[in-house]
């Protein structure tokens, strides 16, 4: 049994369609696969209608862009099993969508006039089919306009670098409003998931675990590619010590997957912890919402 907790698909950021995605994990002999967007349900229906097809148990998913307040810090929390389409989730999540896509807009504005030849039709192509233009839809615009060789790299940082710890600041730099952590967590319960901290090691967030547990927080995401050995006993220490769901998946987005890119299925968090993440679920209707 091969589980993959954490996928994306055209929806999103990811440069290849829910069929295709599907049907790669088929082929890497995935048998159950999360589908976790960003901040967006939308093509979960279509998706587990193309896994019941295929032969693979598709798990509706969602990938909440968040922002830890407290510490000053991202957030990205993970949504398994939720209800596809639910008010709680289309409610916190629709504006982010519009700002992003907004930002967008601005982004390319800039990058216009810094003097690089690539227009906003260019980039909506790349995102066609999706809920909205992001960065690497601006990207794939720059290389095939020949600037970069990569999605990643010189170029990304020079465009798009937050300006944090003494590096300089992307000329084409937006700042985006994300929702906050406690709200997507929330949000999640209501719409019967599981609220799971995705990739703590990327953002660090590791120190804000055992608050967000008493906020509903029901899992850690152990296994990813971000994550190395140190990391993984790491977050799975604190997994067993706060009594919390451990998960993992690959994190894939296709041709828009950072150069440490895993394929799909090869952080499967095995099938004993599945089964305590389905068990979970069948007693969501238990769960009394602070």
């Amino acid at each position: 049994m091969i589980i993959d907790l954490h996928c994306h698909t055209n929806i999103s950021d990811n440069s290849f369609k829910i069929r295709d995605v599907i049907t790669m994990a088929k082929e890497q002999g995935v048998t159950h696969l999360a589908i976790t967007d960003h901040d967006t349900t939308a093509g979960l229906e279509e998706a587990i209608r193309i896994g019941t097809e295929l032969g693979i148990h598709i798990i509706p998913g969602i990938e909440i862009s968040a922002y830890d307040y407290q510490r000053g810090t991202r957030a990205h929390i993970l949504g398994l099993y939720v209800t596809p389409g639910h008010e709680a989730l289309s409610k916190l999540c629709d504006p982010m969508i519009e700002k992003r896509h907004e930002a967008s807009r601005e982004m390319v504005q800039q990058i216009i006039e810094a003097g690089y030849d690539i227009s906003w039709e260019q980039v909506e192509i790349f995102a066609e089919g999706g809920t909205g233009v992001y960065k690497q839809h601006i990207m794939h615009a720059l290389l095939e306009r020949g600037y970069t060789s990569t999605i990643y790299g010189d170029l990304y940082k020079k465009l798009f670098a937050r300006g944090e710890e003494g590096e300089e600041q992307g000329i084409a730099y937006v700042e985006l409003e994300y929702v906050d952590a406690f709200d997507a967590i929330l949000a999640i319960r209501a719409a019967g998931g599981v609220p799971v901290i995705a990739h703590p090691k990327q953002f660090d967030n590791f120190d804000a675990i055992a608050v967000w547990k008493e906020a509903g927080l029901m899992g850690i995401e152990v296994r990813h590619p971000l994550h190395d050995e140190a990391t993984e006993e790491r977050a799975r220490d604190l997994a067993e010590q706060l009594g919390l769901l451990q998960t993992g998946g690959s994190d894939f987005h296709g041709f828009y997957s950072e150069a440490n890119h895993s394929p799909l299925g090869s952080k499967s968090p095995g099938e004993a912890h599945l089964l305590t993440l389905q068990a979970a679920v069948e007693r969501r209707n238990e769960w009394e919402m602070e």
